[in-house]
């Protein structure tokens, strides 16, 4: 009797889906804080590229306008 009550303690273990969810968003989150980590240094060349283009503009501007 005891063997069966293990047994059913065990099916019920594997059919309980209360912490799935959590897993899941805990796979997501990091998959998202991969997918960031990848982006990011492109992403901030682009954008020192881009403030470099408009500081040397500014700056002619500003030689120009005296």
């Amino acid at each position: 009797m005891k063997n069966f009550a293990n047994l059913v303690w065990k099916l019920r273990i594997w059919k309980d889906t209360r912490g799935q969810d959590l897993i899941e968003y805990a796979l997501m989150a990091g998959f998202v804080a991969v997918a960031a980590g990848a982006i990011m240094p492109t992403v901030a060349e682009s954008i020192s590229t881009i403030f470099s283009k408009i500081s040397s503009v500014m700056t002619q501007a500003s030689t120009q306008g005296s």
